[in-house]
């Protein structure tokens, strides 16, 4: 299964809505980023940053089920791409 899939999935899974609106901070302020765009972010990185990210989800998955953590993390990675 390819990253990209496994991505996918694991939204699904955790019934996460690609609409969903998470904040990061960035240099101008406030970030109100769509999950979807965060997940097209992940999906653009390289593939030593996949696994990592991978690592963490699945560390969160298996310590705190549910979708607020994975959210949560999602909002984190998105200061990376907010403006």
């Amino acid at each position: 299964m390819t990253f990209d899939v496994w991505l996918d999935t694991l939204i699904a899974e955790k019934g996460i809505d690609p609409n969903t609106v998470v904040e990061a901070e960035g240099p101008s302020g406030p970030n109100f980023i769509p999950v979807a765009a965060v997940v097209a972010a992940i999906k653009a990185t390289g593939t030593d940053e996949q696994r990592r990210i991978k690592s963490t989800l699945v560390r969160i998955d298996v310590c705190a089920p549910g979708q607020k953590p994975v959210v949560d993390y999602l909002a984190h990675l998105a200061q990376a791409i907010a403006v």
